[in-house]
């Protein structure tokens, strides 16, 4: 096969969705040093408690906004904000040929007795609902168009409580969704023209890292990762 097949354009249309967190600002450093614009649309904080602390990733300042970064609006509970949303990516960026969703949902350390009940219809609608939501619209773009790249990346990090302290209820479920509906659409790639990609990291701190081999995979566009959850962590497997 020609390998032209496999050249990554110099222009093409990225949307990265997720809420903000290491992460996502890493994701976004490898996607500017690729693009010159792509879009970001952040899960808004709608919980009153600060998310789960994350550990800067390495070369990556906090908060920082790359060049080129195109913010969109979404309300993850809203199917019509998921339609809206990809519309919007659409004509800032004429197209979108790769989406990356990050699952990293906020940490919520509180006894099941005092969940406060706003907190678990948002962590459901925002966390839960939004991406099956999102994905139905993107996964329709590429099939119409019979082409392009989802991408589903999630850290794979145990966040249960110590002795003494509360476990983490909401944000494990929200991931634990997130994983299965990644299993799910894996295992149906086969029969769709665009590729799905899922991505999971069991080495914490190192997002940079987890953000370089996720983009590097993207880049290369290779049919035989269709299908497939890669792996990265300490050892640096994949599969």
């Amino acid at each position: 096969m020609d390998a032209a097949v496999y050249t990554v354009p110099m222009t093409r249309g990225i949307l990265i969705a997720g809420n903000e967190s290491a992460l996502s600002r890493a994701i976004e450093t490898e996607t500017a040093k690729r693009v010159e614009h792509f879009s970001a649309a952040l899960i808004p904080n709608r919980l009153s408690e600060p998310p789960r602390p994350q550990t800067p990733a390495s070369g990556i300042r906090a908060g920082a906004v790359e060049t080129g970064r195109i913010p969109l609006e979404w309300n993850p509970g809203s199917p019509i904000s998921a339609r809206t949303l990809v519309l919007a990516a659409e004509n800032r960026q004429e197209r979108i040929d790769e989406a990356i969703l990050i699952c990293a949902p906020p940490s919520i350390r509180r006894s099941a007795a005092e969940l406060p009940l706003p907190y678990i219809e948002i962590l459901v609608n925002d966390h839960i609902k939004g991406w099956f939501f999102l994905v139905r619209e993107l996964t329709a773009v590429f099939r119409a168009r019979q082409s392009g790249t989802l991408a589903l990346v999630y850290t794979d990090i145990n966040s249960g409580g110590e002795k003494d302290n509360a476990a983490d209820l909401l944000g494990p479920s929200s991931l634990a969704s997130f994983q299965a509906f990644t299993r799910s659409l894996l295992s149906s790639a086969f029969s769709e023209p665009y590729l799905t990609m899922g991505f999971s990291c069991s080495d914490a701190g190192n997002e940079a890292g987890f953000a370089s081999f996720v983009l590097k995979l993207m880049d290369e566009g290779n049919r035989r990762n269709n299908g497939k959850l890669h792996k990265y962590g300490k050892l640096k497997l994949f599969k």
